[in-house]
């Protein structure tokens, strides 16, 4: 088992207080540095602002083994051109992250770079399988929507062709490491439900306990789902729950009622070490 994890968050909606010449930016998007048996890149954000939070924080994103994208949403991926790395590296994601999605606007609603594009700067793996990186650390792959109350209704939409179709992100996944005291789950965005993809982790590890869950849980005004997932997390305990982007006020202060959560912001870091 891996015995050292530390989780460094270099893009979030809101940034931890700095100090004169460390003043860590906020942005709309989601990334994290994980250092375990492997560093992982999971996610980066809409711009540099991950690589400004990484310098204050002493990391080098362009040293990790592994990048892997959680889904194809331009906030947790249009970071990638800023990314500098010395040789080519392993970028994992579904397939589904190069599809053409749109906001109900009709607006674009999807990631800056196409397949070719990234296949040419990195050595793309695209699996909607689970994917194994190392001896603990699991891609998820794509996420079974089993439970009645989390992505039932999707206000996006993606075209094939001329041809309009909803968008339920069947691309969104995220990542689940092994550890001595359970799993630790990390998600970007949590299109596919928290509560499936915690699930689904249980599922690939074959382990049932869960450490720890950050990330962005995507309870933002649907008030049937936020009761169900936390009477879900009720009935299935979880030593350490981190919601993060794209989770509402209102859900954000159920969940600190409910569970007493600690906020994290761009620029913490959390160490799990036993």
């Amino acid at each position: 088992m891996t015995q050292d994890i530390t989780i460094s968050i270099l893009c979030e909606d809101q940034a931890k207080m700095g100090f004169l010449d460390k003043k860590f930016l906020g942005q709309h998007g989601f990334s994290v540095f994980i250092e375990a048996e492997k560093r992982i890149l999971f996610d980066t954000g809409a711009s540099d602002v991950f690589m400004h939070n990484a310098s204050l924080l002493d990391i080098d994103p362009g040293t990790a083994d592994w990048i892997v994208l959680s889904h194809g949403h331009w906030d947790h991926t249009d970071g990638l051109g800023a990314l500098a790395t010395r040789e080519k590296k392993s970028l994992l994601a579904h397939p589904g992250i190069f599809v053409d999605r749109r906001k109900a606007s009709g607006a674009y609603n999807g990631m800056a770079f196409t397949r070719q594009e990234l296949d040419r700067r990195f050595n793309l793996i695209l699996s909607k399988e689970p994917y194994r990186i190392d001896d603990n650390t699991y891609f998820l792959g794509e996420i079974p929507r089993l439970n009645d109350f989390e992505a039932r209704q999707t206000p996006f939409f993606h075209m094939e062709g001329e041809q309009r179709h909803e968008d339920f992100l069947m691309d969104d996944s995220a990542l689940a490491i092994e550890t001595g005291k359970g799993l630790v789950i990390v998600t970007g965005c949590s299109h596919a439900g928290i509560c499936n993809i915690v699930e689904h982790a249980r599922h690939v590890t074959g382990q049932h306990h869960v450490h720890a869950v950050l990330g962005g849980f995507h309870l933002l005004g649907d008030s049937t789902q936020l009761r169900k997932t936390i009477d879900y997390f009720k009935e299935n305990t979880v030593d350490h729950l981190y919601p993060m982007h794209c989770t509402a006020l209102p859900a954000l202060a159920e969940f600190h009622n409910a569970f007493g959560i600690e906020k994290l912001c761009a620029g913490d870091t959390l160490s799990f070490d036993w």
